[in-house]
């Protein structure tokens, strides 16, 4: 379907045994908001459809991962990263979706592990209400919060929900949905942290953080090279939603506990395409240890040689410093330019610490298997796979904590 983009949030939850406490939180700002409708609907889809979903196993309880991402920023190649991490079957549409038997138009996508949920469905009005409420979807007064946390709270309690449907295509509130909880929910839109009760259910938060410049350069490159509009409608448009962006999405990034920052190289001032993309990562969150380049906790800054990565100019440059960021101690990867080879990218990976890899090469193998995506020729790349490979880890450990705790709990039985 087609989508207005404005912005975007998502929340991961995976399970794990209830006596476990978790917190951690992933914010990425994405700016992709709908259109809605607005009727009640009479009757409920996928009530009696069977699910081929993972079923949530006995004493499993939901680990919560908040994720929000920029309008064409990647948000879409980085789902696909994080699910085919647990391997299975990629995502695609809740009962086959739009044009299938049986299908409807949904927002919501399930995979062998997960079920990704768009928090656009929790809007208070639909297109036509909100030319009426003259608000934005980027206002906090055109969500359902309540609505959103009593569902996020079901779900982490292993209960299915009746989700609202927003039609992106027509701007309606369509027949709600019947979602079964998976080991992994991720739930996407434009506020997931405003609510403290849903920041509570929150366990790690990542927050795709992308530039003015770039947002403007990747605009002007979509809207004016590939659908013909002009300089002065792109800008108004910007500016038409940049006050609602700044007060109601951006300051989420304080609560996220992985940023991936977009912005454009330091290595040429008049390269406008080439980027610079930095993750920006919490110490001290629990069964997650940050990414480093060499050697943990130092200040580095490297120049990787032409002959084992090979990249266009502006050339290559990454570093890893200790910074402050909204208060907290941060280590910060950074990686400027791009590589023409990603097998070469081999190179990078075996001077990193921490990256949650299997196996010797699987960053690059995972980088590979993607290669016509975007991003995968530079940093947003790579950091969106250890961002996953990131997930990944905290999901194996909060598993394998709840089943010891199980194991305890049935041995004093």
């Amino acid at each position: 379907s087609s989508h207005n983009f404005i912005s975007l949030s998502i929340i991961f939850i995976f399970f794990t045994h209830p006596s476990t406490t978790m917190k951690l939180s992933i914010s990425l700002v994405a700016l992709a908001a709908a259109t809605t409708s607005a009727f009640m609907p009479t009757t409920l889809r996928g009530v009696s459809s069977p699910s081929s979903l993972q079923a949530l196993k006995e004493g499993e309880t939901p680990i919560i991962i908040g994720l929000a991402a920029d309008s064409g920023c990647g948000k879409s190649t980085f789902m696909r990263r994080v699910t085919s991490t647990f391997g299975g079957e990629q995502c695609g549409p809740l009962g086959g979706g739009h044009g299938t038997e049986g299908g409807w138009e949904t927002n919501t996508l399930v995979s062998d592990m997960a079920t990704v949920i768009c928090l656009d469905d929790y809007h208070l009005n639909d297109r036509e209400g909100r030319k009426v409420s003259g608000l934005t979807a980027l206002n906090t007064a055109e969500q359902k919060f309540d609505l959103m946390f009593e569902h996020v709270k079901a779900l982490k309690e292993g209960k299915s929900v009746m989700k609202p449907i927003y039609n992106h295509v027509n701007g309606t509130l369509d027949t709600p949905e019947k979602i079964e909880p998976t080991p992994v929910i991720i739930i996407e839109g434009l506020h997931p942290f405003v609510d403290e009760r849903v920041r509570e259910l929150i366990d790690f938060s990542l927050y795709l953080d992308i530039s003015s410049d770039v947002k403007l350069n990747w605009k002007i490159q979509r809207d004016m090279e590939e659908r013909g509009h002009s300089l002065e409608s792109i800008m108004a448009s910007i500016d038409a939603r940049k006050p609602d962006f700044d007060a109601y999405i951006e300051p989420q990034k304080a609560f996220a506990d992985y940023i991936i920052d977009v912005l454009p190289t330091d290595l040429d001032p008049e390269d406008k395409t080439t980027l610079k993309v930095r993750a920006i990562q919490k110490k001290g969150v629990a069964d997650f240890n940050p990414t480093f380049l060499f050697d943990e906790g130092s200040e580095v800054t490297w120049s990787p040689s032409a002959d084992k990565l090979s990249s266009p100019a502006p050339g290559m440059k990454l570093s890893y410093t200790q910074e402050q960021y909204f208060g907290n101690d941060v280590s910060v990867l950074t990686m400027d330019g791009t590589f023409d080879n990603i097998q070469e990218l081999v190179y990078v990976e075996s001077n990193l610490g921490n990256s949650n890899s299997k196996f010797y090469g699987e960053v690059t193998q995972a980088m590979l298997s993607l290669a016509d995506s975007p991003g995968s020729n530079n940093g947003t790349g790579l950091m969106q796979t250890l961002a996953a490979f990131a997930i990944r880890e905290l999901y194996y450990k909060k598993a394998a904590t709840a089943k010891l705790e199980a194991n305890k709990v049935e041995a004093s039985a």
